[in-house]
């Protein structure tokens, strides 16, 4: 019992500053996120079927017949999508209060975080098997083949065949499975370097002068927020389950007949218009791959604490790029026609731009 306070104390008498707001519950609540995807996670493996035959059945069956299996079904999808709004709201209230130079190693493992997070979860959208799934993961693993000389062995390996089969879902299905668990080990060490550098707070000022410890005010006001915003995510699973789910997706993935237009889900769809702005493949694939990396190059520009908040410019610069990346986001479902297309090659030049600066 004492070995286990020891681990548990720490997380409650961290010093915080007394003036954060609900901006702040985000962290506590992504954490609690996870513990849900990894707990429906391990209950829908029991009966999913790694086949390309039975995948999309076992869906099926697991949300007509197995027991509150729709509701574990529906839970474990749209937690995926809030997790992802509530880690953009996370990453952006970090860049506007200046985490990534003043709480850098946390910001860092945040970021490894948020990387290994947009993996676990295109593994996870294909594993249903759907239409969508289906050409969303054989489109995207191609993307790799623009790579010279070994991009295509590379995908070939990475399907275990030569297209988007068996081997590739036994793949996915087994990096799906360990991935949150690597992300449970990561936010550990996010805590605990967060616990050395401790919050930011909304004023901008010194946050040593004033601290009062988390427990038990701060855990009473981010269990009230979680547990209303789990609310409103029952609300929506018995509402409309499939608000976040792609029409085409409620279709057994068909290998001869691909979608009129594919797309990953909402939250890659900026990265995704990002690529398909740039003509050059090669050159479509490293803005892809910078617009992610981008948030760990944020550390190396330096300022000064209190001009943070109160700097009209960077506000300026944070609210553009903030409108840029909803714009690409847009932009992402649409055709890849005019004005679109033009459009996107806009919002992609204000997104590193704004970004940067």
């Amino acid at each position: 019992m004492k070995n286990l306070k020891k681990v548990i104390n720490p997380l409650f008498d961290l010093p915080t500053p007394p003036s954060i707001r609900f901006m702040w519950n985000f962290g506590f609540f992504l954490g609690i996120l996870i513990v849900f995807q990894i707990i429906t996670g391990i209950i829908l493996s029991i009966n999913f079927i790694q086949s390309e035959m039975e995948a999309f059945r076992s869906i099926i069956h697991i949300i007509r017949d197995s027991n509150r299996g729709w509701v574990n079904r529906f839970i474990h999808s749209n937690i995926a999508s809030l997790f992802f709004i509530r880690i953009f709201i996370h990453l952006a209230r970090g860049i506007f209060f200046g985490s990534p130079n003043r709480k850098t190693n946390a910001w860092l493992r945040g970021c490894i975080i948020f990387v290994i997070s947009m993996a676990t979860a295109f593994f996870g959208y294909v594993l249903p098997w759907g239409q969508m799934s289906y050409w969303g993961a054989t489109v995207i693993t191609n993307i790799i083949s623009a790579i010279p000389y070994i991009g295509k062995n590379i995908v070939e390996w990475l399907w275990g065949n030569f297209s988007v089969s068996q081997p590739t879902l036994n793949r996915f299905f087994s990096i799906h499975f360990i991935l949150p668990f690597l992300i449970s080990v990561v936010i550990l060490t996010h805590i605990a370097f967060l616990h050395i550098s401790g919050s930011s707070n909304p004023m901008g000022a010194n946050e040593n002068m004033d601290k009062i410890e988390f427990h038990n005010g701060f855990t009473n006001k981010d269990t009230i927020f979680s547990i209303f915003i789990l609310f409103i995510l029952l609300f929506i699973i018995c509402i409309n389950p499939g608000l976040f789910i792609d029409p085409e997706n409620i279709n057994e993935a068909n290998p001869i007949k691909a979608p009129v237009h594919i797309q990953p889900e909402w939250y890659f769809l900026f990265a995704y218009a990002i690529l398909r702005s740039i003509p050059s493949k090669i050159g479509g694939i490293l803005a892809l791959i910078l617009s992610i990396l981008i948030f760990f190059i944020l550390p190396i520009k330096k300022h000064k604490t209190n001009r943070i908040k109160f700097s009209p410019t960077r506000k300026f610069f944070f609210i553009m790029f903030c409108i840029s990346f909803i714009i690409l986001t847009f932009i992402g479902r649409k055709p890849v026609e005019d004005p679109y297309l033009n459009v996107g090659k806009i919002a992609s030049f204000s997104y590193f731009i704004f970004m940067l600066l």
